[in-house]
């Protein structure tokens, strides 16, 4: 069973992990971090003592409750286990879930408007003088080039897509220069800007540095995005602020168990990160 909570990244690890004086084999634990992405193993160690712990403070209190597992099947035959029925049964019947209501799902709306509107679509071209990002000399090279091609088409505008075919390192130079529809993440951060910022129809002023090279960036159409209506936008906002609801309500119960509890090895103050699997 996969529980989420807004747990404190954990600590580094003090030693035996235990609940109530009951150790947590380090074996368990090893196996488990396999199961959690993190920047360092000692992370993922922690993160997997973390989750390990949790699961023992939950099934400690569905065992104190004297709660007899039902496990569901689903219909591929799959059943759950008898610990992850446990406690699903015990957050069932412990920790209140609430739901947001159109009331609070409009406020999300009208306070995050970026969330909600379609990406900018872009129609460009360009020309590409390729160098190697540690070559000094042929990035020189490629500059002076991509200056002279640019001084070009300041007075032959019409030239652009010759030029991009007799110059041009990318294959679009068969189709005279044109990269087709795009929007912003599709190209480099250093196009997307140029793109966000050029008039229909012109051409960037200086050529446009990448790891690539330089290009001359050329914008040929664009479709401004279009922010979606509060219908259209309602159920997947109402699951955004569901998850985020039930997730600080988990968070608080399990930091209720563990202050109950005698845990060592971890610190479960209530943070951000989901920590049981």
């Amino acid at each position: 069973m996969n529980i989420q909570a807004d747990i404190k990244s954990p600590r580094p690890m003090r030693g035996t992990v235990s609940v109530d004086g009951v150790e947590i084999p380090r074996d368990d634990i090893a196996q488990e971090a396999q199961h959690h992405a993190a920047p360092t193993p000692a992370a993922a160690y922690a993160q997997a003592a973390s989750a390990l712990v949790i699961r023992r403070l939950l099934l400690n209190r569905a065992l104190s409750l004297g709660l007899t597992a039902a496990p569901l099947t689903d219909d591929r035959g799959r059943r759950e286990t008898d610990d992850d029925a446990l406690i699903r049964q015990l957050i069932g019947l412990e920790v209140t879930m609430p739901t947001p209501d159109v009331d609070a799902c409009r406020r999300y709306y009208t306070q995050n408007p970026s969330k909600f509107r379609t990406p900018d679509l872009y129609e460009a071209s360009h020309i590409l003088l390729a160098a190697h990002y540690r070559d000094r000399k042929a990035r020189e090279l490629a500059r002076a080039d991509a200056q002279a091609i640019l001084a070009t088409l300041r007075d032959q505008p019409q030239e652009f897509a010759a030029l991009a075919r007799a110059h041009s390192a990318c294959t679009s130079r068969r189709d005279d220069g044109r990269l087709g529809q795009l929007t912003r993440g599709q190209t480099t951060v250093e196009i997307d800007r140029v793109l966000a910022r050029l008039d229909i129809g012109s051409i960037a002023n200086t050529p446009v540095e990448t790891r690539y090279g330089f290009h001359i960036v050329r914008l040929d159409h664009r479709i401004e995005g279009q922010t979606l209506p509060f219908e259209a936008a309602h159920a997947r906002i109402a699951e955004y602020l569901t998850e985020s609801v039930q997730r600080r309500a988990l968070a608080q119960y399990i930091s209720i168990l563990a202050g109950q509890a005698n845990v060592a090895g971890v610190d479960l103050a209530a943070s951000a990160n989901p920590l049981v699997q």
